[in-house]
């Protein structure tokens, strides 16, 4: 089974998410912001970040850095893609806002299938 780290700001797209991934069979754990995900993802063992683009205290640019100098996988939720560099929308697979949780199911399968 997966693990997979949710970091994201809405607390309604969270709870969607994290039951929408609990359903595919990933462990899931969830934070609201950058403090607590970078906290959850330095004590536990993650295979895939999945985070929001932007957060109440940062972005979630600042946790994909981390997590991928760690070897963790990540995918970003962003409705905003204009901010991310060029680098970076490479570097990180990206799913634009408003997606469906089947959508971000499948984006994390092949996120972890391409890792």
């Amino acid at each position: 089974m997966s693990r997979v780290l949710l970091v994201e700001g809405d607390p309604e797209l969270r709870a969607l998410l994290e039951h929408a991934l609990l359903d595919a069979g990933y462990e899931v754990k969830t934070a609201s912001n950058v403090r607590d995900g970078l906290f959850l993802l330095n004590t536990g063992e993650t295979d895939l970040l999945l985070t929001g683009g932007r957060l109440p205290d940062g972005t979630g640019i600042e946790l994909a850095d981390i997590a991928d100098a760690k070897g963790t996988a990540v995918l970003i939720l962003t409705g905003y893609a204009f901010i991310l560099s060029e680098l970076r929308r490479t570097k990180y697979q990206v799913l634009l806002k408003p997606m469906r949780p089947e959508e971000v199911v499948v984006a994390i399968e092949e996120t972890l299938r391409n890792r």
